[in-house]
This record gives structure tokens, C-alpha cells and sequence, in this order.
């Protein structure tokens, strides 16, 4: 390797910053500084990284891909800084997670007593949102989200693997003849959550392959705690994630129906995400863990 790893950040800081002298305020640096290593930088590598004039300056295409291969290698640089202050030390920090409202509510929120004793040293930046994945690269530190992950570019730990299950409140059941398919189902189902209002929702009758639209006609909701609390209280019959109604089939506060038709795992699955590149620092690899932790106490419950 011909190239320094300290002209990396320069480099980054120029693009980011478009220009060498918005990049020379930043660093704190000369301008003759900046320009130096980026021109040193551009010599070992033997490319054109950006095009510079008097008035403008435009990132190559050879630039462009090897920022992103920049943004890679300061976030290991990082993180391994990370793990190796760790190796002496308690997990100090800041963890910024995005994570499903109902999922932090039901289940994460009533154990941050039990984080917060167990690292105090330790900052939790929460951020509720169905969308963290999107938020991954830049602003959040992991995500937990809801359904299988085909990103080749994010590791993915399984939390939870519990199945949906169609669910009412008592009245509602003793009201209306629930058996049968799919439909019999469609007529009383009038909201779901959203992530599961599709033209062609898979499920299974009898162990037989369909499908169902549960897109047209039902109200849609980006909560299942808002769902489950409508059909408790008398709007039909909706699919919902076992993992949020276990007390209130414990209660009886809601039953369940149509049990012979089912769901595949892959619909309701939540994992905890974070970029293939990023080594798990101690301050993450302890949140994970505790992640585990509750989800494995809440479905023992």
C-alpha cells in the first residue's frame, strides 16, 4: 500500500465539504496542506480523485468510488479505536439505535432501568422509527427492524421469530361465524398494520399456499399496538405479532381465530442490524446483548 492512512480524512473532509479551502476551515489545516496530501494521495494511487479549477471542484467517478471506500475504512478505524479501549476499560459512550415505537415500548422500555445499572457508563440515543435501516449509514449506530434482511452489507441477529396470528376481542368471536379461509377472513378484517397491507399478504389455509389482500378497504396503521388495541375494542379481526399480544390473550382481553390460517416466520420477524463493515465495538456489542437478553425474557414470560 503505497497511500497513507492519514490522508484518508482529507480526502473525505475535501469531498464532503466541496472545496479544499471549506475542507483547510474544518481541519484546521493550511490550504497548502490540504492541497498537498490530497495531490500526495492522488500520486500513490495513481488516479484522478477530484477536478479542481479556480471557481469549482467536481469528484471524479474513480473519486466518488473510492470515498466510499474511505467512509469504510475510517468507520474501522473507529471502531477498532473503540475495541481497543474496551479491553481496558467498561463500555463508555453514546449508542444511537433506531428501533420500532412498539417494540422499544413493549418491550425495551420497561428494562432500561436494568441497562442503565448494569453500564452506567453508558448513553442510550433511541430513536423510534419503522424505517432504521434507512438511517444506518449515517446516523444511527444498529437498527432493529421488522421482516427478513436481504442486504448483503448488514450483519443480521435474529431477536425475535415469533409468528402473526389473527386475532379479535371476545364479543366480536361470539358475534360472528370466524371459520374458514381466506374468505371468510377479508370481510372482518378492517385494520392492520401497515407493513402487511398488500395486495397479495402470503399465508397459508390448511397448509396450502395462498394469499390475501389486505390491501383495499382496511384501515392501516404504522403500529401493531394501535391495531391490537382497535379489534380489543371491537373493529374486527386483524393480524398481529404474538409478540404484543401476550398478556391480552393471557386475559382473555382478545381471542384467537382462524387458527388454521397461518402466517410464514419471515413475516414477523425482528433483528437487530448494523453495517457488514463495522466492527461491534464493546459499547454496541453490550446493547446487542442486552437486546437478546430481553427479547429472550419477554417470550419466557
Amino acid at each position: 500500500m503505497k497511500w497513507k492512512i492519514d490522508d484518508i480524512p482529507v480526502f473525505v473532509a475535501v469531498v464532503e465539504q466541496g472545496g479544499i479551502s471549506a475542507a483547510a476551515d474544518v481541519l484546521g489545516q493550511p490550504k497548502s496542506t490540504v492541497s498537498t496530501t490530497l495531490a500526495r494521495l492522488e500520486h500513490a494511487l495513481g488516479l484522478r480523485l477530484v477536478d479542481r479549477n479556480s471557481r469549482n471542484l467536481r469528484v471524479t467517478e474513480e473519486g466518488e468510488v473510492f470515498y466510499r471506500q474511505a467512509l469504510l475504512i475510517l468507520d474501522q478505524v473507529r471502531e477498532a479505536d473503540a475495541a481497543a479501549a474496551g479491553l481496558s476499560a467498561a463500555p463508555s459512550g453514546r449508542v444511537v439505535a433506531a428501533m420500532p415505537p412498539a417494540f422499544t415500548q413493549e418491550v425495551v422500555a420497561p428494562q432500561i432501568a436494568t441497562f442503565q445499572a448494569r453500564w452506567p457508563k453508558l448513553e442510550l440515543d433511541l430513536v423510534l422509527t419503522t424505517q432504521g435501516v434507512e438511517l444506518l449509514r449515517d446516523q444511527v449506530d444498529l437498527a432493529v427492524v421488522v421482516g427478513p434482511m436481504v442486504d448483503s452489507e448488514l450483519v443480521s441477529r435474529v431477536l425475535v421469530a415469533g409468528p402473526l396470528a389473527w386475532v379479535t376481542s371476545p364479543a366480536y368471536a361470539a358475534s360472528h361465524d370466524l371459520t374458514g379461509g381466506t374468505d371468510s377472513i377479508r370481510p372482518h378484517v378492517r385494520i392492520c398494520e401497515k407493513r402487511y397491507g398488500r395486495p397479495r399478504m402470503p399465508v397459508r389455509v390448511d397448509g396450502a399456499p395462498t394469499h390475501i389482500d389486505l390491501s383495499t378497504g382496511i384501515s392501516h396503521v404504522n403500529s401493531p399496538l394501535v391495531a391490537r388495541e382497535a379489534v380489543a375494542n371491537g373493529a374486527g379481526v386483524s393480524a398481529l405479532p404474538r409478540l404484543y399480544m401476550r398478556e391480552s390473550l393471557a386475559s382473555g382481553r382478545l381471542v384467537e381465530v382462524y387458527r388454521n390460517v397461518t402466517f410464514d416466520l419471515d413475516a414477523s420477524v425482528l433483528s437487530v442490524v448494523y453495517p457488514h463493515r463495522r466492527l461491534l465495538s464493546p459499547r454496541l456489542r453490550v446493547f446487542v446483548d442486552f437486546l437478546e437478553e430481553v427479547c429472550r425474557n419477554h417470550a419466557d414470560r
